[in-house]
């Protein structure tokens, strides 16, 4: 828990710092490159601090060219930072937007190109959907957690259907990718903090097109299943 509280002093205000960073290369850069250059070197510094390890597997995989939607298994709070680490394409993040409100951090958010979602009824989700859809179809590759929260035991959660009904839209490939090792790292609702390897095994790309939503997230549940290390 010390470790966890120690790291935590270090770990706000460089957030901070990179987030502003962030906002001013926004400025110069209406691409998000600024942006997602910031949030990597974030993510270097904060994944040494705390001595985790990231190990990719399967970068052959994903591909080089054309926007596609990365989905994964949630683990714990460090798998943002390890995954903006093993992706090795400009991508934003798809995320509620509750966050985009955050002083300095939301700002940070938007200048990096990443797409809020509203959540808050049926009518602005649909909207705010048919909005990421265009987004990632005119270009922005994405990242996505389908199941929407971090596991207790590691075990894959229900998947949530926005997340596909969001692909089948956007008419771009589905990544899946499966992550291991981060709930060990960094316990869900604990604060204790241990140093370790987060692995991030990518799979091959699932064409979305003429597929249904449901049998996608079969699909895309089973790929990510396939290569998980449960306890």
């Amino acid at each position: 828990m010390l470790r966890a509280r120690i790291y935590l002093l270090f770990f706000v205000p460089y957030t901070l710092l990179c987030s502003i960073a962030a906002v001013i290369g926004g400025l110069f850069d209406a691409s998000g490159r600024a942006g997602h250059a910031c949030a990597r070197v974030w993510s270097l510094i904060s994944l040494r601090a705390a001595r985790i390890k990231v190990e990719v597997e399967g970068l052959e995989m994903v591909p080089t060219e054309g926007p596609v939607i990365y989905m994964g298994n949630h683990q714990g709070n460090f798998d943002i930072l390890a995954l903006t680490r093993a992706i090795p394409r400009l991508f934003s993040w798809v995320a509620k937007e509750e966050l985009f409100r955050v002083p300095v951090f939301g700002a940070a958010m938007r200048r990096a190109g990443y797409i809020p979602l509203d959540r808050s009824d049926g009518r602005k989700a649909l909207k705010s959907m048919n909005q990421a859809a265009q987004r990632i179809a005119s270009g922005a590759s994405v990242v996505i957690f389908p199941e929407g929260t971090r596991t207790k035991d590691g075990a894959l959660l229900p998947f949530k259907r926005g997340a596909f009904m969001l692909a089948v839209r956007a008419g771009v490939p589905i990544v899946p990718f499966t992550i291991n090792g981060s709930r060990a790292i960094n316990p869900r609702n604990r604060l204790e903090l241990y140093p370790g390897t987060i692995r991030v095994s990518f799979s091959a790309p699932i064409v979305v097109a003429g597929v249904a939503e449901a049998e996608l997230l079969e699909r895309v549940r089973t790929a990510i299943a396939a290569k998980l290390e449960v306890d």
